[in-house]
């Protein structure tokens, strides 16, 4: 994966389709690396991701002279962005739909030039399930 702002709304949404139905619960994701994060941000506008990026590239710059940097010079600022955004989300879910804003949608954001795969878990919360 490359680095950047990578739209999973409709990944998770089809993740929830296969868990079992809930009238109201809440969706937990959560991303098990260190050098990637999630955010829930704007999804209209492309511009808005490439914004982030120069802001967080900003926050944490490669130059700014870490001590970690045996995995090369975008490892430390990649933790560093993971740690400002954080590694998970919860998320309300009512009769089996994520509930999202209009303008809503769920970033994995890869920190790093170029990385693997990248593993979430999804688990699912509920007052009620039926099997369906």
């Amino acid at each position: 994966m490359s680095r950047g702002w990578h739209l999973i709304t409709h990944q998770v949404r089809d993740e929830l389709s296969s868990m079992a139905k809930t009238d109201a619960g809440l969706l937990h994701v959560f991303l098990l690396h260190t050098s990637a994060s999630l955010s829930l941000n704007e999804n209209a506008d492309p511009d808005v991701r490439d914004d982030l990026e120069l802001a967080l590239n900003r926050i944490a710059p490669e130059n700014a002279g870490y001590q970690h940097t045996v995995e090369g010079p975008d490892d430390m600022p990649a933790h560093v962005k993971s740690s400002l955004l954080g590694a998970s989300l919860l998320l309300p879910v009512a009769s089996g739909n994520l509930l999202l804003g209009t303008w809503q949608g769920i970033y994995l954001c890869e920190h790093r030039d170029r990385a693997g795969p990248r593993t979430l878990v999804l688990t699912l919360w509920s007052n009620s399930s039926n099997a369906g």
